[in-house]
């Protein structure tokens, strides 16, 4: 089996299991209980609080746990919006950001508050100076996703950050979900982002737990009440064993990153090299300036479920970008709003690479792909 398809999902390193399971049975307090056995969960929590905190080289005051990008991005979203909701009612997105974002954002319309998207040019990028034509007196948050989980094009967030330097009082949210191991940290955590989202399942962590980072001095309204955990800004029993977990995992993909800086990156560029010699491969995806470990590119003629299934069966997984509906044969996402033209944009699949994979697995996809192409253009 090949497994290119980590920007959905990445195994669970077995190291970490190993850590979940032990937690699991060792740790049998609640963080929140005043007895001995409370205590240890607790001196456990910050523990791995403090960890996560140190990859961010921020405070652990500034990392709060959730249970994965979804609820981080909806957390940021709306929290901003009840917390600033008497100083402002307009929010602006790119207009290709995650429906996680998108979503949550609309929720708000129904609550009169008013939406902006920025744009992105033909490439994938959005377009800083039109972000900016967008603020108004009334802009409360900005949120732009670190890079982009479709194509992976780096989005330039140190540019904005310049741009809102001159609105200190919005808040700005860069939903860094595809960032951890892949792409240096200071290259969206700049000084002028307030809070940032992860989910540990995108780092080999376990499912259904992740992190926001939130500014000191920044406010932020909960969406969970009850107990008051985490400060009281997120309550609910912690997920003490997935904490500890994705702590490790974090830990563990940083330092394969480290002892292997460039691998991932010559994966992509033999993959792309390959591909760019075929005649009816599209290649969505670049080198300069886009994430090395995502690759979108399209099979003129043929929709890209079509191609995700051909591999299937040859025991590689990919997926199709995330937007894509076979129903309504349309693409509403990332590709549409850089223009691509539907009957091209509905070809679009996504290789997503890690450093567990090799360049044997990525010859042995293209001997694939050479294949498949044959066959299919004879087809097509």
């Amino acid at each position: 089996m090949i497994y290119f398809d980590h920007s959905a999902t990445s195994p669970i390193y077995p190291e970490s299991l190993n850590t979940y399971i032990q937690t699991s049975q060792r740790m049998i307090g609640n963080p929140s209980s005043l007895h001995d056995l409370g205590n240890q969960a607790h001196r456990l929590l910050q523990r791995a609080r403090e960890q996560v905190a140190d990859y961010l080289s921020v405070t652990s005051k500034e990392i709060f746990f959730t249970s994965g990008g979804t609820e981080g991005n909806n957390w940021i979203i709306k929290g901003t919006a009840l917390a600033k909701k008497n100083f402002g009612n307009h929010v602006i997105l790119s207009s290709i950001e995650h429906p996680s974002v998108t979503e949550s954002a609309k929720q708000l319309t129904e609550l009169g508050f008013e939406l902006s998207y920025a744009p992105v040019d033909e490439r994938g990028f959005v377009d800083v100076v039109r972000l900016e034509q967008l603020i108004r007196k009334e802009t409360i948050l900005v949120s732009i996703m670190a890079i982009n989980n479709e194509i992976g094009a780096i989005q330039p967030i140190k540019e904005i950050s310049r741009v809102l330097e001159n609105y200190p009082t919005i808040h700005f949210h860069v939903d860094a979900v595809q960032g951890v191991g892949h792409v240096d940290t200071n290259i969206w955590l700049t000084p002028r982002v307030d809070f940032a989202t992860f989910s540990a399942h995108k780092f080999h962590g376990p499912r259904g737990v992740g992190f926001i980072f939130w500014r000191y001095g920044r406010k932020l309204a909960p969406l969970l009440t009850g107990g008051g955990q985490e400060n009281n800004a997120r309550s609910s029993t912690e997920n003490l064993a997935g904490i500890v977990a994705m702590a490790r995992s974090l830990r563990l993909t940083l330092e394969k990153k480290a002892q292997a800086p460039n691998h991932v990156a010559q994966l992509k560029s033999e993959l792309l090299t390959a591909l760019g010699k075929y005649e009816k491969v599209t290649r969505f995806s670049q080198e300069e300036n886009f994430a090395p470990h995502i690759i979108c590119f399209g099979l003129k003629g043929i929709r890209g479920e079509v191609l995700v299934h051909a591999f299937e069966e040859k025991s590689i997984y990919i997926s199709t970008t995330s937007a894509c509906s076979s129903k309504k044969q349309q693409v509403k996402g990332t590709l549409n709003a850089m223009q691509v033209p539907n009957e091209l944009a509905t070809t679009a699949v996504r290789v997503s690479l890690d450093q567990s994979n090799t360049m044997v697995e990525v010859e042995q996809f293209l001997i694939v792909f050479n294949q498949l192409y044959q066959k299919l253009s004879k087809i097509n």
